[in-house]
């Protein structure tokens, strides 16, 4: 009976290589997703926290218009001070629900003199003229307590926007248009203000707590880079049987195996000599061949 000695042939070898090769790769991109699900649970868990979380005074976390903390982002800040409705802007392609629109900033000035942005929520797109939506509502005049959410400044985008508008809610951007400071590293969602204005923007939604299907992904790249082993090996079992049925048939048709293999060499491809028992009549092909090979062709 053969053995697994093939499994050393350079073409087995090879498949082997080929077979890791598949493996790791199914491991890195499992890996990959498990890194993104990592990702998507930590953010997950800072919306659980900080969402709904207690409401902390600006004093506590000013810091955070400057620079924001990741770990403190979607808290919620408690800000005492009056709305610069002159200046506010309107911030261009910001879909909400699957449907375009606006993002409407106002700055606040608090009673300490620093000054924050607010977002007071969002705008459908305008039936009166393109580009721009039919009404803007208004905050309260005079002092307003507003409750925001801290979120982080957006990158400049490479695109333009008409006078009054934002490409993206890009604070430095922003700051470069008014005549006082603001602050740069973070803004304000909002969530509730008094007094409140009769009519308001679209408030956000809740952000999504949705991991996602990283996880089911990751198993299956990993159980796909384990099937190539499993494949592999149900090959070799293969490849072993039909060498094993091979020299079974050559012992009892009287042919020495290395017929089959060449001279005792188990890593020679097979060469699949057909194997007749002595005595035993020629087959119609056979005869057919004999007789074709006796005139010549």
């Amino acid at each position: 009976m053969k053995t697994y000695k093939f499994l050393f042939s350079s073409k087995w070898l090879g498949y082997f290589v080929v077979a890791l090769i598949f493996a790791l790769a199914c491991v890195a991109l499992g890996n990959w997703q498990m890194n993104r699900r990592n990702a998507v649970v930590e953010n997950i868990h800072k919306i659980q926290q900080n969402y709904a979380g207690t409401v902390v005074d600006y004093a506590d976390v000013a810091a955070n218009f400057d620079e924001l903390d990741p770990a403190k982002e979607w808290t919620q800040v408690r800000l005492k001070g009056t709305y610069q409705t002159a200046d506010q802007r309107v911030v261009r392609n910001r879909p909400l629900n699957g449907g375009p629109g606006y993002e409407v900033l106002v700055p606040l000035t608090l009673e300490n003199g620093d000054t924050v942005i607010i977002d007071r929520g969002w705008l459908p797109i305008g039936n009166r003229e393109a580009g721009h939506p039919d009404t803007v509502p208004q905050p309260e005049a005079g002092t307003v307590e507003v409750i925001a959410r801290l979120k982080p400044a957006e990158p400049t985008l490479d695109r333009g926007a008409p006078e009054g508008q934002l490409a993206s809610i890009d604070l430095k951007a922003y700051a470069a248009q008014l005549d006082y400071p603001i602050k740069t590293g973070s803004y304000g969602q909002l969530a509730t203000e008094s007094p409140a204005a009769a009519i308001n923007p679209v408030p956000f939604p809740a952000p999504s707590i949705d991991e996602g299907s990283h996880l089911s992904y990751a198993l299956q790249w990993i159980a796909f880079g384990i099937l190539a082993f499993v494949g592999f090996g149900y090959a070799a079992k293969m490849q072993r049987r039909n060498d094993d049925f091979d020299a079974l048939e050559a012992a009892e048709a009287g042919v020495p195996v290395e017929e089959l293999y060449g001279h005792g060499s188990a890593f020679h491809p097979r060469r699949h000599v057909k194997v007749r028992k002595p005595g035993a009549k020629p087959t119609a092909e056979e005869a057919e061949d004999a007789l074709l090979d006796s005139q010549g062709f």
